[in-house]
């Protein structure tokens, strides 16, 4: 039976938007950093969301991992 786990998708979509956000963080100037009391908020939410992206997939794969081996186990 395949199961849809919403973590993949979840997870990608993290993904993408987290290094869109560290590439606009890299490349901010800064006076756009000083608009923010010199804190590049691009750079520190996208590696947040890449860390928090990471775990969804993480997550995503161990249990696909775990319901196929309880499959092959039920045959």
């Amino acid at each position: 039976m395949k199961v849809f786990d919403l973590r993949f998708p979840l997870g990608w979509l993290f993904a993408v938007l987290g290094l869109l956000l560290v590439l606009a963080g890299l490349r901010a100037t800064p006076t756009a950093d000083a608009r923010s009391l010199g804190i590049n908020i691009n750079l520190i939410w996208g590696v947040v969301m890449i860390a928090f992206a990471i775990v969804c997939l993480w997550l995503a794969r161990r249990e696909a991992r775990r319901r196929d081996s309880n499959v092959t186990r039920n045959e």
